[in-house]
């Protein structure tokens, strides 16, 4: 007997519990002038264009005006694909061939993004993993417990910076602290600038401090490790329980996995929310610009030391080493800077190193399909 290959995917395919079956309406999506000028091309050939809001082993639940369609790329768009990050992620804006009689469609290209928050993918390979794409603001969900961590905030704050869209620090189950005050003084001393939002669901207090972020038309992603209260978050902004919430373990404050895979969730106010998994491991992928503004601090006082070379390890007028000396920079955060540059120039010496193998490969292939196209003229 024959089985459909859509007949064995994942429930979560299958049951749309995020979007309606009704027409949708693409602004309130956001949908705007970039992606329409981008679209105009393709919308007079007969597409349509949606956004990605699921995605499972290169299945995709897409919001259109038809409703909520499951696509799979074209055979060409995956022929054409070099890599794993020019495949569509949750929040991309696609151009398909629409079939609404089957709620399903091809995917032919992804239209350019505006933001993109990555990360090197897990493993010894160097490959981008695009988390969520065309994010206006990211919410960097830290809980305020005994695992608050200072520098993996600051490697989040890298990230967002380098990713296009703006960071706002939430702090979650602030009626657990005993501290606040002090906590709050930490985080706004590495962060820069950024909104820094302490909240309580339980006691529902803060939280009206979020909803200038949660505009119609917006996309909002929740980024942060497990446990710290993501799904807690979506379930009150989305006004009914649609995450399950698993209390964090006991002995160790870490959290547990609630959310499973990325997902656009629509708010009653029009906002897109990007609900994510905790991620237990977040390895740079690029942040050269991301970095300087992470660490503007640091930044600014190496251009007072007396060297212009200066390395900031023992030279006599180093502003950086005066400044530790003072007490008016955290040793640690320096120490955390010189991490993320090392991490950083590694990362860059490995891209070089697959650009050039991925380039020798390519040529490699041209030279045998013009070989064979040869021999077939003979």
């Amino acid at each position: 007997m024959l089985i459909k290959p859509w007949a064995v995917l994942p429930m979560v395919f299958l049951y749309f519990n995020s979007m309606e079956e009704e027409d949708l309406n693409l602004t309130t999506i956001g949908f705007n002038d970039y992606f329409e000028k981008a679209f105009d091309e393709y919308k007079a050939e007969g597409y349509t264009v949606g956004r990605i809001s699921l995605e499972h082993k290169r299945m995709y639940r897409v919001w259109t005006e038809d409703g909520e369609l499951l696509c799979e790329v074209a055979g060409k768009f995956s022929y054409m694909a070099a890599s794993r990050e020019d495949y569509p992620a949750v929040g991309d804006w696609v151009v398909i061939k629409a079939r609404p009689s089957e709620g399903r469609g091809t995917i032919h290209t992804v239209l350019p993004r505006k933001s993109k928050f990555s990360r090197k993918s897990a493993g010894t390979n160097t490959e981008e993993q695009i988390v969520a794409a065309n994010v206006d603001t990211i919410f960097l969900v830290n809980s305020l417990n005994d695992d608050l961590n200072l520098r993996r905030i600051e490697r989040y704050l890298l990230l967002s910076w380098e990713s296009g869209a703006n960071p706002v620090i939430v702090l979650t189950k602030a009626d657990l602290s005993d501290h606040l005050e002090e906590q709050l003084s930490e985080i706004e001393g590495i962060a820069m600038g950024v909104p820094v939002i302490a909240i309580s669901v339980m006691e529902e207090k803060g939280l009206d401090c979020l909803m200038p972020y949660l505009l119609p038309g917006k996309t909002v992603a929740l980024l942060g490790s497990s446990g710290v209260g993501k799904s807690t978050l979506t379930n009150y902004l989305l006004g009914k329980e649609k995450q399950k919430i698993q209390d964090i373990r006991e002995g160790d404050d870490k959290g547990r996995h609630t959310t499973t895979h990325r997902e656009l969730v629509l708010l009653p106010e029009g906002t897109v929310l990007i609900d994510t998994p905790g991620m237990r491991e977040l390895q740079l992928w690029e942040g050269g610009d991301g970095l300087a503004e992470s660490f503007n601090d640091i930044e600014e006082l190496a251009q007072q030391c007396k060297y212009r070379n200066c390395s900031h390890n023992e030279e006599p007028g180093c502003a950086i080493q005066n400044a530790i000396v003072m007490g008016t920079l955290d040793k640690s955060r320096f120490m955390s800077f010189k991490k993320l540059q090392k991490e950083l120039a590694f990362l860059e010496r490995k891209q070089d190193q697959r650009a050039q193998a991925e380039e020798k490969k390519r040529w490699k292939s041209i030279n045998i399909s013009m070989k064979n196209s040869k021999k077939k003229m003979y």
